[in-house]
């Protein structure tokens, strides 16, 4: 979810790649379902394990899940490290909630948080020009 909604709100700003530690195999269809619900398009998008982008000249990485900013390693060239640790939505449903539910509370702070970090992004960019 966290690389379609980046990709929404700052797809014009940078180049965006998303990856796991211990990727999944697969990108769970009520992801796909809740993204959806807010017009993002991701089902087309696959599990990838982040080794891949070791030598994509990653300038910045944004972790999201649980001890993800402690798994991640170092890549060449890069600058900036953010961690915005967010509940792994299958495993994040609350009593009274359905699993959908879970994806969809998870979803909107993605979004709240990505949007503003886009938002920064694009005034501090706006600045140095």
């Amino acid at each position: 979810m966290a690389e379609g909604i980046l990709r929404h709100a700052a797809g014009d700003l940078f180049e965006i790649y998303s990856a796991g530690s211990k990727p999944a195999g697969y990108v769970h269809p009520n992801a796909i379902e809740a993204l959806k619900e807010i017009g993002i398009d991701i089902s087309n998008h696959t599990s990838k394990h982040l080794d891949q982008f070791l030598e994509a000249g990653i300038h910045a990485v944004i972790t999201v899940c649980g001890n993800a900013d402690q798994a991640c390693p170092t890549f060449p060239g890069m600058a900036n490290r953010y961690h915005w640790g967010f509940e792994d939505p299958p495993k994040a449903q609350r009593e009274g909630e359905s699993e959908m539910d879970a994806f969809r509370r998870i979803r909107d702070e993605i979004r709240k948080v990505f949007e503003a970090y886009a938002s920064g992004y694009r005034e501090a960019s706006s600045l140095s020009n």
